[in-house]
């Protein structure tokens, strides 16, 4: 299997799992419609969602760290999907805080894997890891397209029809975990620590501006829908449109970041993005009409462009723990701006979504003021055939990917 098919599929199967973290959102306005939830309480849903996930991403990320677990990646795409097939099928708030935390899990499971897996069979190429991201961006954008075509049909009571992702996923993974497989007991269980260093100051100052990131990221996923329909005169289909344009922009973001990266270092790519996406969400929020589609895919480009390159960076700022960086990164600081939704939705209740919509412009600032002290890692370029500074295992990972016996 050469490196472009394992990278194809791996971003075919990352696609297939961030439906549901799309899904999550996209289902608020169904529950809100179809059960008369108030805002705070749809935002739960998303708390939910986000909740485990947050702590778990990093808990299978240290586990990567002793174990290669490539069985992570069907088996959680399952999982992802098992838990929104089964969010609308009952009343109970409670069982649907369950079965989308379950969904949550999934999601948390298969990410450390999938990056500590991408990475090697990228050979650390920025162009590679921003497909692999673009696949989930992709993912994200079809999510409210699947979700309105099944939920709007049928109801609720059709969610289990969302399954089918999931099924595809798992079995776009199974070629990549059978070529780890064939040399997992030769190569050992784990990876082997690299000589290069962590630089754990640097690592928690990425993460805490990735934190910021995704508050505005997801309060933006959360609410968008709604937002767009007050603005545009309660249509429907406008709201699924700004959503579908908040994640498909996400998809052409994670290809800029990595092309822009191979030309100049990842932290100036991600401090300009930020910057530009601080005035790109402003204009959301306050721009009146149709050019609140403008701005949301201004947005969606904007906090993309750092996504992969911020994957990257982690990874490089703790190279002894790669599972550890990409379960963070991916996971905790990805997914707690679930956390932030039901404060969102609270203050949407008490004053008015615009309102409670406008600090989220202060995100994107507070990346960049991050980013501005980040030093870029003087990690080598791979070079042809024989990537520097690699250790032994990932070497002969990436060889059981690109030539599998």
């Amino acid at each position: 299997m050469r490196r472009n098919t394992s990278i194809v599929l791996l971003s075919v199967g990352h696609a297939c799992v961030d439906v549901y973290q799309g899904s999550v959102a996209a289902l608020v306005p169904f529950f809100i419609t179809e059960r008369a939830y108030t805002y705070a309480v749809a935002s739960g849903i998303v708390l939910a969602a986000s909740l485990l996930s947050s702590v778990a991403q990093p808990v299978f990320g240290a586990l990567t760290d002793r174990w290669a677990m490539p069985w992570l990646l069907p088996v959680s795409t399952l999982l992802g999907g098992l838990g929104i097939a089964l969010s609308g099928l009952n009343g109970s708030y409670t069982l649907t805080l369950v079965f989308v935390a379950v969904s949550g899990i999934g999601v948390a499971a298969y990410h450390p894997e999938s990056a500590r897996v991408a990475r090697i069979a990228s050979q650390g190429s920025h162009r590679a890891m921003g497909w692999f991201s673009t696949g989930g961006n992709i993912g994200f954008a079809l999510a409210p397209l699947m979700v309105a075509a099944v939920v709007a049909s049928g109801g609720l009571r059709w969610t289990p029809l969302l399954m089918f992702p999931a099924l595809a996923g798992a079995t776009v993974c199974l070629p990549v975990v059978r070529a780890l497989q064939q040399r997992q007991t030769g190569v050992g269980s784990g990876t082997t620590v690299p000589a290069a260093r962590d630089d754990t100051a640097s690592f928690v100052r990425l993460s805490l501006a990735v934190v910021f990131r995704s508050i505005a990221f997801i309060g933006l996923s959360t609410f968008i829908s709604l937002y767009a329909r007050q603005r545009l005169g309660g249509s429907t289909a406008a709201g699924t449109a700004a959503l579908s344009v908040l994640y498909l922009g996400g998809a052409m973001g994670s290809v800029l970041g990595g092309s822009l990266a191979a030309r100049w270092d990842r932290v100036t790519v991600a401090r300009w993005s930020y910057l530009i996406t601080a005035a790109a969400v402003a204009g959301v929020v306050w721009v009146p009409g149709p050019a609140i589609y403008l701005f949301v895919a201004l947005t969606s480009v904007g906090l993309y462009v750092p996504f992969s390159l911020q994957v990257t960076l982690g990874q490089d700022y703790l190279p002894s723990r790669i599972g550890t960086a990409s379960g963070i990164t991916l996971g905790l600081t990805v997914s707690i701006g679930g956390l932030a939704s039901p404060a969102i939705g609270s203050l949407a209740d008490a004053t008015s979504l615009q309102t409670a919509l406008a600090p989220l412009v202060l995100m994107p600032v507070l990346s960049w003021l991050i980013f501005r002290a980040l030093p870029e890692p003087s990690v080598p370029e791979p070079s042809a055939g024989a990537p520097a500074k690699r250790d032994d295992t990932s070497a002969r990972l990436s060889a059981t990917l690109t030539n599998p016996r």
